[in-house]
């Protein structure tokens, strides 16, 4: 044991104190005294423990022992108690059974007998079971609600004298029995008749006797015996004939019945009695209704329905309910610019909205209608430019009948020319007032009092000379007069007082219309009344469709336009044609009627425009057919100038040859369109666009010929030369090369440069180029330089990039197409 051991086992023993003994002052204290001391607690602790343990075992055994024999022979006791009773309830239960089914049987027998007897017999069940001591405990059976609602009635009446129609009063009563227990000593569960454990004390011995079978039967006595009471049928009341009914041909007579209030049968028998054999859904015919009617004597008035396809009826109406309506507002005027070729009527639109429009046309001429809005001291004019030409004068007069004021420009060095005198027809036929505007008066040989001469003898003569008519001396490129001509303007349309109400269903008429391909049928309208928003289910002429997008003049998305604005409009099923007029629906279905019947009553018109052979016409049909035609399939880039075309080509008089237009439509020249023109050996023109590759490849096989152009009149020049048999082979045009633009550098002293691909052919520095973007030629020009890398070079050829620019044209996008081409001279055949 060291040192420190021996530190602890005195700390534990108490020893730590410090005594001094001897030198060190340390007790000393040996290890066998310590274990003889730990031996001798541990031995005082045991022997206590047991003598606790025996002294409490001893006295609960001498306690049980005591107790034990009195608790047996209760237990004993009380379990022959138990069976005892069991025997005497199980007794006394049968015994009350025996007799509560003997007395149901004796009630029985009284109630067959006429005369009852022994009716004390009945009352003695009652008697015995009340003479029956009381036993204390459960009781055996539970009446049912019915029983107890029973006795209770039976004992506040008073007593009555037993018939044959009534059971005994006194039956036995069970509720004193007591019931059956468990050895667990708890009542049994008496719950509903077919649960799993329930009741089943109660089940035993039920037959076909017991007491829930014969109150079923005596149940269905008294359900079988009660007399049945059969409902009345509702007979229809007698309601008097009207006076006067609408009906539609194909009513039956079940229709007739409902509004005639009779029966269908009473409709039969009396067309029957008339002499007409019909059934109840066979429809009638208007003299079988009528005839009806007048049998009855009362009068048929058939029914009118609204042709909802005549949209032109529905814009008349809406037009004048514009002009009676309350919500009337002040509309900006529509302004129409007509005028010969080349007088400056895009120049002063030009100047109007500080534009350059002339430029990107073909030739400095305008080739379809443009709308123009151009705001002017706070007031806005939307401006109409038709073109010039004579071609389009059915487009001038669409122009002349949706516009307000008719603006004539006539040249002061030019004087009155034929579209100038056409341009006057077409404004008086509208009835629209006419502003005259004498243009190029900065010219050196302007003369403008002859001009008003020329101009007097169509009665248009100035204010100064006692007219009606404003003339104004203007100069569209320097801006002289401008200001006075956009006042005389505002003050026309103030006197004409516009309004319009742009709160009812928006109405309007067509400029132009076009296919594109990125966004399908585009159609220009000008509103006319309302206000027109996106997604407003629309009719336009024959088409129909929902507005999907709206694009005004400048070329921004607007969600709705008010009267006297043009937009461009997308979301037709096909595309419409010029001056088709415009009318909003209240749904889309309607809208989908409207435009599929207006279709087809269009495609029924074709059909009968065929003209037949009378002997009126006889001998102008024998000239015709002995006449020589050329089939022509026209393709254009917009609707108007399609139509103004073939109207142009028709027009043409050359003795024994004759123009057929056999199709004509609007975007690129497509596969089936060769095939058209190769069946029908056809000539195929394209005004401002172009064919796909496909069908220049079919066309090249096939021999059939394309014609492009992109200036009208040399179009009509070239048919009637080579319908006089006149057309001299001069220059061809052939396209050597096809480029793809892949991507643009805009250069601020150069332009924009294209980075091109050639796809096929070649482009050289001298040859022509045109500018094609979906299917429709955007710009004609020729190359301006040619690079490949930093290098100049005369021609690069397919399959290699190349560097370009075009002459005055700098709108050049990725994924534009370039074709380039040469004029070659053709010798003469």
């Amino acid at each position: 044991m060291t040192k420190k051991q021996e530190n602890e086992t005195s700390k534990e023993l108490g020893m730590d104190n410090k005594k001094t003994s001897g030198k060190s002052g340390k007790l000393k204290i040996s290890v066998s005294a310590i274990r003889k001391g730990e031996k001798k607690t541990e031995g005082k602790r045991s022997n206590t423990r047991r003598r606790a343990n025996n002294h409490s075992n001893n006295h609960s055994n001498d306690h049980s022992k005591r107790r034990r024999p009195a608790a047996q022979d209760l237990l004993k006791d009380l379990k022959q108690k138990q069976r005892a009773d069991e025997a005497r309830l199980d007794q006394e239960s049968k015994v009350a059974k025996h007799e509560y089914k003997k007395s149901l049987n004796k009630a029985e027998a009284s109630e067959s007998k006429p005369v009852v007897k022994k009716v004390e017999s009945a009352e003695k069940p009652a008697e015995t079971a009340a003479e029956a001591p009381k036993v204390r405990g459960p009781k055996i059976l539970k009446p049912s609600p019915a029983r107890l609602k029973q006795n209770q009635a039976n004992s506040e009446k008073p007593a009555a004298k037993p018939s044959s129609s009534r059971r005994p009063s006194s039956r036995p009563s069970f509720t004193e029995a007591p019931m059956p227990e468990n050895k667990e000593g708890r009542r049994r569960k008496s719950g509903k008749p077919g649960r799993k454990g329930q009741n089943s004390y109660a089940n035993q011995g039920r037959g076909a006797n017991s007491d829930r079978s014969q109150q079923r039967k005596r149940k269905n006595k008294k359900h079988q015996s009660a007399p049945q009471v059969k409902k009345q049928v509702t007979q229809r009341k007698d309601r008097p004939l009207p006076e006067s009914f609408e009906y539609e041909v194909g009513m039956n007579a079940q229709d007739l019945g409902k509004i005639l209030h009779r029966e269908p049968a009473e409709i039969v028998k009396k067309l029957f009695m008339l002499g007409i054999m019909i059934n109840q859904n066979q429809s009638l015919d208007k003299g079988t209704i009528e005839l009806l009617a007048a049998d009855y004597g009362i009068e048929a008035v058939e029914k009118v329905h609204e042709d909802i396809s005549d949209i032109d009826n529905i814009f008349a109406q809406e037009m004048e309910e514009s002009k009676n309506s309350e919500n009337q507002v002040v509309r900006p005027p529509v302004v129409t610019i007509m005028g010969h070729v080349d007088h400056g009527k895009t120049t002063l639109l030009d100047r109007l909205r500080h534009t350059r429009v002339s430029e990107h046309e073909a030739g400095g001429i305008t080739q379809n209608i443009g709308a123009y809005q151009v705001r002017i001291n706070d007031r806005l004019i939307t401006f109409l430019d038709t073109p010039g030409h004579a071609a389009f004068s059915s487009m001038r007069a669409r122009g002349a009948e949706i516009t307000d004021i008719v603006v004539l420009i006539v040249a002061a060095d030019d004087g009155v020319m034929p579209q100038t005198i056409e341009a006057i027809d077409h404004a008086k036929s509208a009835g629209v007032p006419i502003i005259v505007a004498i243009n190029k008066m900065d010219r050196p040989g302007a003369n403008p009092a002859h001009v008003t001469e020329q101009l007097m003898q169509y009665e248009l003569i100035p204010e100064n000379y006692g007219g009606s008519t404003i003339f104004v001396n203007i100069s569209a490129k320097t801006g002289m007069g401008i200001d006075e001509l956009l006042e005389n303007i505002i003050l026309e349309a103030d006197m004409l007082e516009l309004k319009a109400d742009p709160k009812q269903k928006a109405i309007g008429t067509v400029i132009e219309a076009r296919l594109s391909r990125g966004r399908g049928p585009v159609a220009d309208v000008l509103i006319q009344q309302g206000t027109l928003r996106v997604g407003d289910p629309i009719v336009v002429g024959d088409t129909f469709g929902r507005v999907r997008t709206m694009t005004n003049d400048k070329g921004h998305q607007v969600k709705k336009a008010t009267p006297s604005m043009p937009v461009e409009i997308t979301g037709l099923n096909d595309v419409p044609e010029s001056a088709d007029k415009l009318v909003v629906f209240a749904d889309e279905k309607t809208a989908r009627a409207v435009g599929e019947a207006r279709a087809q009553q269009s495609l029924q018109k074709q059909r009968e425009n065929v003209q037949h052979v009378t002997l009126d016409n006889l001998f102008d049909t024998m000239k015709r057919e002995s006449m020589k035609s050329v089939d022509i399939v026209l393709k254009a880039d917009v609707q108007g100038s399609a139509e103004a075309l073939a109207q142009s080509f028709q027009k043409i008089d050359v003795e024994g040859v004759r123009v057929n237009i056999i199709h004509s439509g609007v975007g690129a020249i497509n596969e089936s369109d060769v095939t058209l023109a190769s069946a029908s050996n056809a000539l195929i023109i394209g005004f401002n666009v172009r064919p796909t590759a496909t069908a220049k490849s079919q066309a090249a096989q096939e021999g059939v010929d394309i014609r492009l152009y992109s200036i009208i009149y040399k179009a009509i020049d070239d048919v009637k030369a080579a319908m006089q048999g006149m057309l001299e082979p001069t220059y061809e045009e052939k396209v050597i090369g096809n480029l793809t633009v892949r991507e643009t550098w805009k250069v601020s002293k150069i332009g924009t440069i294209a980075g091109a691909f050639v796809d096929n052919g070649y482009v050289t520095r001298e040859s022509g180029i045109r500018v094609i973007r979906d299917g429709v030629v955007k710009y004609d020009g020729k190359v301006a330089s040619l690079r490949r890398f930093k290098d100049d070079v005369k021609e690069v050829k397919a399959g290699f990039d190349c560097g370009l620019t075009i002459e005055n044209f700098n709108d050049i996008k990725e994924g534009d197409e370039l074709e380039a081409y040469e004029m070659q001279e053709v010798k003469p055949g």
